[in-house]
């Protein structure tokens, strides 16, 4: 009679239940996965909103700095007029 090994002894019935538990585990992580990537696409959807708006944002205030500008310029053509003009 031989005497069995003394190391662990896994039977055909608990390989199969582990497969098993990993079959469902990848399952879960998938699913979690696809719920992730939906996030994502509302999240880059919100972003290219943003980009428009802020685009649309800094397209409307350009003019501001220039009015500035052209207002200091005014004034300081009619400061010198009126120091010339005396």
């Amino acid at each position: 009679m031989t005497t069995p090994d003394p190391g662990v002894y896994i039977s055909t019935g608990q390989m199969y239940q582990e497969v098993r538990d990993l079959a469902q585990t990848v399952s879960r992580i998938e699913s979690k996965i696809d719920g992730i990537l939906d996030d994502t696409k509302d999240i880059r959807a919100d972003i290219a909103d943003h980009e428009l708006r802020i685009r649309t944002l800094e397209r409307a205030r350009w003019p501001m700095p220039t009015i500035g500008v052209l207002a200091g310029v005014a004034g300081a053509a009619t400061g010198a007029i009126a120091l010339f003009a005396r």
